[in-house]
């Protein structure tokens, strides 16, 4: 039976759901994409025959193990890990680990199947993957720390390979845990693989702007989206949730790009500081004390903590959500729009929920969806593996001006695909539509496998 398009995306969505019951925020990053895709499917019929979202639906593969595990007081602990490789069209599995105790397989599902899209649109060859435990590393000791990622990576390194899976860091998983990683990896395996894993440091085959990269990124983006509009960064008032590696470094290249800063956030509630944030304490409380932001305003009298309080409502010019997935609702960016808010770049992954993107979308805001203003990390990983490959450093100035080139070019694959379908604002369109094509010509290129 012939299906028309339309009926056939929504019998794939049905299948989606029924296939992975409990998943909602897999259910959420497939519809998002699939919905997107009838204008190709007319476009490219090959693409229907030869069922193409069907079998980027499904993963490759999905690891499921334990993690067992002692604390410093000699009690054992049993977390569950996962690895899942969703698409290796286009190069080995590339995507983050994410240590934190809402993880279950559904998260690393929509971050792996998201991650697919993200990779094909930086241009470089690599796959899409994602991982990470339902383990909390907020509180534990290093030796802890330790522990469990010795733990991890003792039955996960098996899994692995520069030409075959390839992991970084993600929320709960920074330098420290990175290191902690390949450690265990290098002794297990009598290798020093260091394109095995990236966000390494930079004293160890790491790249160096590799910290930075993710919150640099998507502030570019964001700055190329006001450009095409005939506008700049340069003196808006901005907000930035989350108050970990990603906002840090968004906040940073936003005041280097002549923006003001006046919120951030983390779990607890939001710092509201009018005459500006300043980025050093941040800094220090979170990358060296690791505490919590209700401290900054202990320093700094004249800046309001808001405990438990949304960000949102924090009137801004720019907004980008950098903490965790659906932080932003229909109700919060209705009230950004009403705020004043012109530009929204998505630092977290899936940070707006589909009732918030529309209401972006109704008022025609620029809004840059993760899968392209975030890209900035998983392309700086790339040029981490490309160094470990060549035995070779690069300076902090060539690597951020590579990560500039590519987040300019992100943005007008974004824009020009989107033109071609339709409408040039609408960069999830552009982002939906460049990723999956690049995927599935070189899926049928294999042919079926």
């Amino acid at each position: 039976m012939i299906l028309d398009v339309e009926t056939r995306i929504l019998r794939i969505f049905k299948e989606v759901v029924q296939r992975n019951p409990g998943e909602s925020d897999f259910h959420q990053a497939v519809k998002e994409v699939v919905e997107t895709l009838g204008p190709v499917l007319h476009k490219h019929p090959e693409y229907a025959e030869h069922k193409i979202i069907e079998r980027i639906c499904e993963p490759e593969r999905q690891i499921i193990f334990r993690v067992p595990w002692q604390d410093d007081n000699g009690e054992v602990h049993i977390n569950r890990g996962f690895r899942v490789g969703f698409n290796s069209a286009l190069g080995p599995y590339k995507g983050g680990l994410r240590f934190h105790p809402s993880v279950y397989l559904g998260t690393i599902k929509f971050l792996g199947f998201e991650q697919v899209f993200k990779n094909a649109i930086t241009g470089m060859p690599l796959g899409g993957a994602k991982g990470g435990a339902d383990f909390d590393p907020k509180g534990r000791s290093d030796s802890e720390v330790m522990r469990f990622c010795q733990s991890f990576m003792t039955e996960l390194y098996r899994h692995l390979g520069e030409y075959t899976d390839v992991p970084a860091g993600d929320i709960g998983v920074g330098g420290r845990e990175i290191g902690y990683l390949f450690g265990q990896y290098k002794r297990i395996t009598n290798r020093y693989e260091s394109g095995v894993i990236t966000g390494k440091n930079p004293h160890w085959s790491g790249s160096l702007v590799r910290r930075e990269a993710t919150g640099y990124g998507c502030a570019f983006f964001v700055d190329e989206m006001l450009k095409v509009r005939h506008d700049t960064i340069e003196g808006k008032i901005c907000i930035v949730s989350g108050s970990g590696n990603v906002a840090i470094y968004a906040m940073e290249k936003l005041l280097a790009l002549g923006a003001k800063v006046v919120a951030c956030s983390d779990s607890d509630g939001v710092i509201h500081h009018p005459k500006g944030i300043h980025l050093d304490t941040v800094k220090r409380l979170k990358e060296i004390e690791r505490h919590r932001i209700c401290d900054y305003a202990s320093e700094h009298k004249d800046a309001q903590y808001i405990a438990g309080g949304n960000i949102w409502d924090i009137p801004c010019q720019i907004a980008m959500p950098c903490a965790t997935q659906n932080e932003l609702d229909e109700r919060s960016a209705r009230q950004l729009i009403a705020n004043g808010c012109i530009a929204v770049g998505e630092g977290a992954n899936m940070p707006t929920t589909p009732g918030g993107v529309k209401a972006f979308h109704e008022a025609k805001i620029a809004y840059g969806p993760g899968k392209a203003a975030n890209a900035g990390g998983v392309a700086t990983s790339a040029l981490e593996m490309q160094q470990n490959a060549s035995r070779d450093a690069w300076s902090f100035e060539f690597t951020e001006k590579r990560l500039q080139e590519i987040m300019r070019n992100i943005h007008h694959e974004c824009y020009e695909t989107a033109a071609e379908y339709g409408d040039s604002s609408n960069y999830v369109i552009g982002s939906n539509i460049s990723g999956f094509h690049r995927v599935a010509e070189a899926m049928l290129a294999f042919g079926v496998i």
